[in-house]
């Protein structure tokens, strides 16, 4: 397979204003891995998901342990709630920078109609010292006009306070299942596109997959990149325009097929990886082991400061 020549989208490219520059630039060349790309470890996980995600590492149920978990795996920040954020991140202040989400909901009941009201705001993320702030917006959801509304008014007051906006971009809903799934190529890519036009600086999606066979509203347009895994997620990166584009990292996985699956996003133009379940589910040596790995890959698509 040949693949295309990336030109990755960098900060200078965002056209951001100096705050959220700053901010930003701390979070790609001020920890983690320092080299203009990103590594983020989320832990919002107890509220999407309840408790059930602890189980496999039961230490990974006491946020504190998460916390120290960022710190010495050397990630660009970890990501809570402000809660969570209040109650146990001062000890780490100044050693790891800080996401905090803005916005959650629980997984009962079911997500037919899904949408994450606020549980903090902007100006508690700026009190609280974050690096930026993160939005989970949900694609394609009956409630998508309520979630619009709510994500513009969070966008306006990171502006106004001079926060990057991260958008975790994820298709939901009926019409998305028909047309193929939350995570084939067309509703991925559509996510990108969306999460753009709303005016998020850093855009966080699922790594494409073909569409489920049989799909009512398939969508031929895309049956030329069917099946071609760098294709398909370039393609996703491009539609995310002037953004920086991080990778989901999932369920948990293989040590190999986790890593494939970050070298699959940086080669097609992507700005680092956000994983959760593939660090804290593993013990502390293996987490750390495998985030020393992910390190090497970041490493070799570098970018200098600009």
């Amino acid at each position: 397979m040949q693949q295309t020549t990336i030109r990755r989208t960098t900060i200078g490219d965002l056209n951001l204003s100096p705050g959220k520059r700053s901010h930003l630039r701390r979070l790609l060349y001020g920890a983690g891995p320092g080299n203009g790309t990103l590594m983020l470890l989320p832990y919002d996980h107890g509220i999407e998901h309840g408790p059930i995600d602890f189980l496999d590492n039961p230490e990974s149920a006491d946020p504190a342990y998460v916390f120290s978990l960022a710190v010495e795996g050397t990630f660009s920040g970890v990501v809570t709630h402000a809660s969570l954020a209040r109650r146990y991140y001062p000890e780490h202040a100044g050693r790891i920078p800080l996401v905090v989400k803005v916005n959650g909901r629980s997984a009962i009941p079911a997500d037919a109609d899904p949408f994450s009201p606020l549980t903090g705001s902007v100006e508690e993320a700026a009190l609280l010292g974050a690096e930026a702030v993160g939005y989970s917006l949900y694609v394609g959801s009956p409630a998508q006009d309520r979630d619009i509304r709510q994500l513009t008014d969070v966008r306006r007051e990171c502006e106004r306070l001079g926060l990057p906006l991260i958008v975790w971009s994820y298709p939901r809903g009926a019409p998305v299942e028909e047309a193929g799934g939350r995570d084939s190529l067309y509703a991925v890519d559509y996510a990108a596109r969306l999460a753009l036009e709303l005016g998020a600086d850093v855009i966080k999606i699922n790594l494409p997959r073909a569409h489920k066979a049989g799909a009512a509203r398939h969508p031929h347009e895309y049956e030329a990149l069917e099946g071609d895994d760098f294709e398909m997620t370039r393609r996703v990166v491009a539609s995310a325009g002037r953004t920086l584009v991080i990778f989901s990292g999932g369920a948990y996985k293989d040590d190999a097929g986790f890593l494939r699956s970050v070298e699959l996003g940086m080669k097609a133009g992507a700005a680092g990886i956000i994983a959760g379940r593939n660090m804290w589910q593993r013990p502390r040596a293996d987490a750390l082991s495998i985030s020393r790995q992910v390190h090497e890959i970041l490493a070799r698509f570098a970018a200098a400061p600009d």
